[in-house]
């Protein structure tokens, strides 16, 4: 039956020429329904087709906060196309946290019941596109009921069990999933290749999670494959381009490589053969592109199942040809697989040979147009590095890590220290390029870089010499790279006295070189820098003058750090005696050996996606021990069955990739010890410091701990989103923070995405936002759980909605809590990045004469904020317009004459107290001299200093 009244509603929207017709078209209906609904005696017709109406209102975007309790009612009709509409209603109205999903459970689990599949299909869909956590603890085990039934219809059991994997992935805590492995593994054989790929896809990510209880599903992926493959045993609908079931083949061989070889000689026998057929298959040219792309796809995952079984195999050998000739195709996706593919034969094979005949097409790959081969590019010629090639690499890395993507180069500048450190011959090479990568890549040298090079010279007695002496010559360059600066700072701090007597490099011209660059760093470097200076006077009593007029210099600046460093440093300087001056400035001993924590930050840079990877990018070495860990985790659970199925919960202490959750403990404090070690270089300050990184204290609650210090590196993305809408906000080798924005006059929207990085559950998740009522911004709602669990390198959202309500100077607080693996509570404090340019209303169309006379009626002081400050970074004119942007000034074009100067204008709506403010901005860049002027006025003196400061500090690092 056709709702003719939808028709028609429908219709006169769409004929609204503008959004106050149809705004004003939606209340009335509104109204309508609203009173339909209040009068009560509707049959269920009438509530299908208002139900209807408030749903194509809702897909408009217009907000519904009544009608859900009639959807609810449409559930329980006997009609398929009332229960039809119900079900589309709450699965778009109701969201997994809402108060109302109860209602739905219990009429949801009588359709679970019911015998009629389509009332089955109808209720999984609605688990599945809620899948909160009531509806998993309700309905999991109704759904698995469905999945194994003899009497379900095959299209039920394919949707049961995608509802299932939903399920298990947004809650795996909730779902027992190991009390049904062995139905759910049987289900691998059914006839029907749709439920075969759904349970495989089901089983490919459960096995990950629980392999022990899951490994009998490899005898039965290679009797899939075998049906498939051998017995031709399959549909003729299910044969895609003379491929037959593409997508089932690739995830039966994919789920092969999460488990060692096996040790029956006939399974290997028979995987080998399948593995020859399909590369044998694969000798046929496609005859068009879906063609080529189905045999490409079960063609390289067989060739990753082949290297993770014998990398030194025949199979392996064919492949290897096979990839040489991909990896030079015309065709981007061929050369991006052929090149991840290489790229894991590199990191496993014995044998480099085969992969190094194709060194010149795989350099010629960072080239290429499309970003994602340039990545798989640099991922190969990682793997394939050794100390034949590594100079070449090496070289070639470092000459297009000045052109590379912004996005790579913080990936490359590890991966070239990395195969400095592992490949180096020769300790000036060593120095030459580290130092070189250091002057090249500039603010993306993260800190574990320069820790690394540091540890090095200092544990290298033959290093310490060529390294002081080459830092020198870089310091004494006019280019500015703060991170060279610390680097200089701590080797000729400790190790400046081996070259004092080489010519140029005198006492007074070391200190000069590292000065001269003083005033440009930020506050943390120049506290390294005053360390530096009082290891000089202890080293050169003859530049002690020079030395102790910066430490007197500094005694009164405003920064605590800076001025108890200079107050204590020139204390301890001008005694009567040098005892305490020598015991203070001791050289630094060996750092002790340790793992490299550049290899750290790069595992943590590549985290496994919600299919984890089968190997390690790099060497052999690497993988061997991943290898090894794989098989003393098989042999472990093969030897401890009976104690793992009476105690299932010791089982999943031991995380899927083989490594127990101590080594995870030892490796984190092992970081935190290698930072500490390397500050204990500030020797005044490495107790605060060492009592700062432990802190963190983890309460056994979600309380927030008193006082709890802002994380250290929150700084970097909450400056950057004072002026992007989306962006990473705080990252940790633990969790990333990240929002997306949206703001209209004094109101706000904020979607928080938590991400878990580790490779376990994170529980007991809660976000709060601080006290904010005196900073006078309304946190109006946060929605989700007080407490929620995030699945391993899975992600949550909540939803943050604020309010100005009056002109503010300080950023509201937001604190997240969480435990890992059910570990002790840790919490976060961070700022939002909600500043008043955010409630600005851009003004892009006010002409010259009108634009100075309103600057003439704001007047100078106090309402006028001016400052004249020196780049810390090239000054580029199309930056600076995106950063004003950002902001959002209304940049207006032919004001002032001179081109290369900016001027802006905007409204800020201050909420109801502080009502509408008016911003006009003038920035005057000097080129030459890398400086600005830049002038605000606003009718408010507190507005104007405070977006001059965020302008300031913005414009001065450039971020």
């Amino acid at each position: 039956m056709s709702m003719r009244g939808l028709t028609v509603f429908i219709a006169d929207i769409r004929n609204c020429r503008v959004r106050e017709l149809e705004e004003k078209r939606i209340n009335k209906e509104m109204a309508n329904i609203r009173s339909k609904f209040k009068e009560g005696n509707l049959n269920g017709y009438q509530k299908k087709k208002y139900v209807c109406k408030l749903l194509y209102m809702y897909i408009l975007g217009w907000e519904i906060d009544f009608g859900h309790l009639e959807a609810v009612n449409l559930i329980s009709s006997q009609k398929y196309s009332e229960k039809q509409i119900g079900y589309l209603a709450v699965t778009l109205l109701f969201h997994e946290n809402s108060d109302l999903v109860r209602l739905v459970v219990n009429s949801t689990k009588k359709d679970l019941d019911d015998m009629n599949e389509i009332n089955n299909c109808l209720a999984l869909h609605a688990i599945a596109n809620i899948g909160g956590r009531e509806m998993a603890e309700s309905l999991a085990t109704d759904v698995h009921r469905l999945l194994i039934s003899p009497t379900s219809k095959s299209f039920v059991k394919k949707k049961a069990a995608l509802t299932l994997l939903r399920l298990f992935r947004k809650h795996p805590d909730v779902v027992p999933v190991t009390d049904w492995a062995d139905r759910i593994i049987s289900l691998m054989d059914e006839y029907d290749l749709g439920v075969a790929l759904s349970v495989t896809t089901l089983v490919l990510a459960l096995a990950q999670a629980y392999p022990m209880e899951y490994a009998g599903c490899y005898d039965r992926a290679v009797h899939r494959l075998k049906r498939i493959l051998i017995d031709r045993d399959y549909s003729l609908d299910y044969i895609y381009y003379k491929v037959p079931t593409p997508w089932l083949q690739v995830k039966c061989l994919r789920l092969l490589q999460y488990y060692p070889p096996p040790e029956d000689a006939k399974l290997r026998s028979d995987i080998s053969e399948l593995l020859q057929i399909i590369i044998t298959n694969s000798q046929d040219t496609p005859k068009n592109v879906q063609h080529s792309n189905a045999q490409n796809a079960v063609l390289f995952e067989a060739i990753s199942l082949a290297i993770h079984l014998d990398s030194n195999s025949t199979i392996c050998a064919q492949a290897a040809a096979l990839l040489g000739r991909f990896i030079s195709c015309k065709e981007t996706n061929v050369r991006y697989l052929g090149l991840e593919t290489m790229a894991h034969l590199a990191a496993c094979a014995d044998s480099l040979e085969p992969v190094k005949r194709h060194q010149e097409t795989i350099l010629m790959s960072l080239r290429d147009k499309d970003i994602s081969v340039r990545r798989r590019g640099l991922d190969l010629l990682y793997s394939m590095c050794d100390t034949t090639n590594a100079k070449i690499i090496v070289s070639e890395l470092l000459r297009y890590l000045q052109i590379a993507d912004y996005a790579m180069r913080e990936e490359m500048v590890l991966k070239i220290a990395i195969l400095a450190e592992k490949f180096a011959t020769a300790y000036s090479w060593y120095v030459d390029i580290i130092l070189q990568l250091i002057s090249t890549a500039g603010e993306q040298v993260g800190e574990e870089v320069w820790f690394r090079v540091v540890q090095i010279v200092t544990n290298n007695e033959e290093l310490q010499e060529y390294a002081a002496k080459t830092v020198l010559n870089y310091l004494g360059s006019p280019q500015y790279n703060e991170t060279m600066v610390k680097v200089g700072g701590y080797i000729l701090g400790e190790f400046g006295h081996l070259i004092a007597n080489f010519p140029g490099c005198s006492p007074i011209e070391q200190f000069n070189a590292v000065h001269s660059k003083f005033n440009l760093c930020s506050l943390q470097t120049r506290a390294l820098l005053l360390t530096t200076y009082v290891k000089f006077v202890n080293l050169f009593p003859e530049i002690k003058s020079q030395v102790l007029s910066v430490f007197n210099q500094y005694r009164y600046v405003l920064d605590s750090e800076l001025q108890q460093r200079a107050c204590e440093y020139l204390a301890i300087s001008t005694m009567s005696t040098d005892d305490m001056l020598q015991t203070v400035c001791e050289e630094m001993p060996p750092f002790p050996e340790r793992e490299s924590t550049l290899l750290l930050k790069l595992n943590q840079k590549h985290g496994d996606t919600e299919d984890k990877r089968v190997w390690v990018i790099g060497g052999k070495e690497a993988n061997l021990e991943r290898q090894e860990g794989l098989k003393r985790m098989a042999s472990m659970r093969m030897n401890s069955t009976d104690t793992a199925s009476a105690s299932p919960a010791s089982a999943r202490a031991v995380p899927p990739d083989g490594h127990p959750q101590q080594q995870t403990t030892a490796t984190k404090t092992a970081n935190v010890e290698s930072e500490a070690d390397l500050l204990a270089f500030d020797n005044l300050q490495i107790d605060s410091r060492t009592m700062t990184s432990n802190s963190n204290s983890r309460s056994p609650s979600p309380v927030i701990p008193a006082h709890l210090p802002l994380a250290s590196g929150y700084e970097l993305g909450f400056n950057r989103l004072q002026y992007h809408s989306q962006g990473v906000l705080y990252e940790d080798p633990q969790m990333q923070v990240s929002l997306k924005s949206e703001f209209h006059a004094a109101y706000g929207r904020i979607a928080l995405y938590l991400g878990n990085k580790t490779q376990y559950p994170m529980s007991h998740v809660y976000v709060k936002a601080g006290n904010h009522q005196q900073l006078n911004i309304n946190v109006l709602d946060l929605h989700g759980p007080s407490q929620e669990v995030i699945g391993s390198n899975g992600q949550i959202q909540r939803l943050i909605q604020v309010e100005c309500t009056d002109a503010f100077t300080e950023s509201p607080s937001l604190f997240i809590g969480f435990r890992i693996n059910g570990g002790d509570m840790q919490h976060l404090h961070l700022k939002l990045p909600v500043v008043l340019t955010k409630f600005q209303d851009p003004i892009g169309n006010m002409d010259g004469p009108s634009f100075f006379r309103r600057w003439n009626q704001i007047g100078g002081p106090p309402r006028e904020s001016q400052i004249i400050f020196q780049s810390r970074v090239p000054i580029q004119l199309s930056t600076v317009s995106s950063i004003l942007q950002g902001y959002q000034f209304g940049l207006l074009q032919g004001v002032d004459p001179n081109t290369n100067n900016f001027v802006g204008a905007g409204v800020i709506d201050a909420g109801k107290n502080g009502g509408k403010i008016g911003a006009l901005l003038r920035l005057e860049p000097n080129l030459e001299q890398n400086m600005y002027r830049l002038t605000l006025r606003t009718p408010s003196e507190s507005v104007s200093e405070h977006v001059r400061i965020l302008l300031e500090r913005t414009l001065t690092h450039g971020f």
